[in-house]
């Protein structure tokens, strides 16, 4: 198999076929991600920003705009291969990534807080697919399921003590695991990618909602660990 070939059959066509993930480019993407990842906080490093309930709260927009575009397809706004995953979420970073920059220049420049300026922008331009989304909505039924299994979550991180930027991480992808089972277990949708996939097929949906909580939870109290151990060693 040639190099063309290899990309286009686990690269491309399931994008363009709508097959979902596979090994190869979720081995690929999970790299790639890694890599973002550890630039990305190295840029934040450089120009001194503190990762606070700050600066949680300015992104948060911008996550359910990425989420936001990302329903153009299933609510028949658009069928570009372009707003499937993972080019939206690709695009996504890249815009988020630029925009950081400016409101960090803005801030330099004008003494304006960058996360003012990232979050203004993100609360603006959600306004509108969030009006294409809601406009098409047509089964009201799934979005009650969905956030009635949310509650539950809510309730807890109510009276549990721990940061708010964590609570809201947290119910964020609750909330995406949430719609998930609902999705799967009432409204005949397939999960597209591989581990997920794996999980459901061997289990149910609803233990893609355990794990996902248990993931998250967990990966944000390790971060909270690796922090506290930074700044005691400094």
């Amino acid at each position: 198999m040639v190099i063309s070939d290899f990309i286009q059959n686990y690269y491309i066509d399931p994008i363009i076929r709508g097959e979902g993930y596979n090994v190869v480019n979720t081995l690929t993407y999970a790299i790639l991600v890694v890599i973002v990842t550890w630039f990305s906080f190295k840029v934040i490093e450089k120009l001194k920003i503190k990762i606070d309930r700050k600066f949680v709260t300015a992104f948060l927009p911008w996550v359910v705009f990425g989420t936001l575009i990302r329903l153009f397809e299933e609510a028949g706004v658009s069928n570009s291969y372009l707003l499937v995953t993972p080019m939206i979420w690709i695009e996504s970073f890249s815009l988020v990534f630029v925009l950081f920059l400016a409101s960090v220049f803005v801030e330099k420049k004008f003494k304006i807080p960058y996360y003012k300026t990232l979050s203004a922008v993100g609360l603006v331009l959600i306004i509108f697919p969030l009006v294409l989304i809601l406009s098409r909505l047509t089964q009201l039924t799934g979005m009650i399921i969905s956030l009635a299994l949310l509650l539950p979550f809510g309730l807890i991180f109510y009276f549990v003590k721990w940061k708010l930027e964590n609570k809201l991480v947290s119910m964020a992808h609750i909330f995406d695991a949430t719609a998930t089972f609902t999705a799967i277990q009432f409204y005949g949708f397939t999960e597209l990618h591989v581990v997920p996939r794996l999980l459901i097929g061997a289990f149910s949906p609803v233990a893609f909602i355990i794990v996902k909580v248990l993931v998250v939870v967990g990966i944000l109290l390790l971060i909270d660990r690796y922090s506290d151990d930074r700044k005691c060693n400094k």
